[in-house]
């Protein structure tokens, strides 16, 4: 490929991929839809219908999945804007109605995360449903729904991470991505007269890496110890692979007055609660097992 590309275009050139006119939104009786939300949106539905499938495996209601979901969907997208807001905060405490400006961007996987877990635990306790058993069943939709919204970053140019020149390194024009997404860093390896910049495509390893997870997941489900344990194998596995990938990125949130990436520190420790919980409620259950054998 020449040092130049046009806009639409997206490039892994050491896979000899060289992708043209790739839209970010189409029209439809004059409305304009973003592709990004598109994915987003089937991310979702197939997510629900995944809990809804578990549910049914499980002997449990899959219509009380729809029900939740219902729910779960408003409040964590809500989530995911808080906590971009928050770690953005001079970005928009000028400016308040921005906030709710969504077509600006900004949207952050792990406040969806925890607004879904609140909503679930909530919503459990209304109903008096077993909190563990639908965290189990819930999580096998939630890492489904990841593994195809992050395609959502590919069509919108964005999530991407430091130079690369690796086997999976993606090359994106200057002009199609947002100027606060490149790094000093990365403009260093932009030599004159090159309109592209190449990267480390985050999204995609996070994509991999979350298939590879829901993989795991799948293989164990049967075979778990106590319910609970496959949100655990969720936690410590999407935590594990983001503190990697959070690494890379360009347009990291940091927590105020630091360097420090909150989603990567975030990651680290839910890996290390899912490592620690498991390990406890494992030492439980033998002891238990032990002394009801010993009376």
């Amino acid at each position: 490929m020449s040092e130049i590309m046009s806009v639409g275009d997206i490039a892994f050139p050491h896979l000899g991929i060289y992708l043209r006119n790739v839209p970010k939104s189409f029209t439809v009786f004059g409305f304009t839809i973003a592709l990004y939300g598109v994915i987003i949106a089937t991310g979702m539905l197939l997510g629900v219908c995944m809990a809804s499938h578990e549910a049914k495996r499980t002997k449990q209601d899959p219509d009380a999945y729809w029900d939740f979901a219902l729910y779960a969907i408003i409040i964590s997208i809500i989530g995911a804007r808080a906590y971009f807001v928050i770690f953005k905060w001079e970005d928009y405490k000028d400016n308040l109605l921005n906030i709710f400006n969504l077509r600006l961007g900004g949207l952050a996987i792990y406040g969806a995360v925890i607004a879904a877990f609140i909503t679930l635990f909530v919503y459990t306790r209304i109903h008096k449903y077993n909190v563990r058993l639908w965290a189990d069943t819930g999580v096998q939709g939630l890492i489904l729904g990841q593994i195809i919204g992050r395609w959502g970053n590919f069509t919108n140019r964005e999530a991407f991470g430091q130079f690369s020149d690796g086997l999976l390194a993606m090359r994106l024009p200057i002009e199609a991505v947002r100027s606060n997404d490149i790094s000093q860093a990365l403009m260093e390896h932009v030599a004159d007269g090159v309109t592209y910049i190449q990267v480390h495509p985050t999204f995609l390893y996070e994509s991999l890496w979350n298939l590879g997870v829901f993989a795991l997941m799948m293989l164990y489900k049967k075979h778990k110890k106590f319910d609970g344990e496959v949100t655990l194998l969720y936690l410590g596995g999407y935590g594990l692979g983001r503190a990697w990938i959070e690494g890379l990125r360009t347009d990291q949130l940091l927590i105020p007055n630091t360097g420090m990436a909150v989603s990567q520190l975030l990651a680290i420790a839910l890996v290390v609660f899912a490592v620690v919980v498991d390990l406890a409620v494992r030492t439980h259950m033998k002891k238990t097992i032990k002394e009801s054998e010993e009376q």
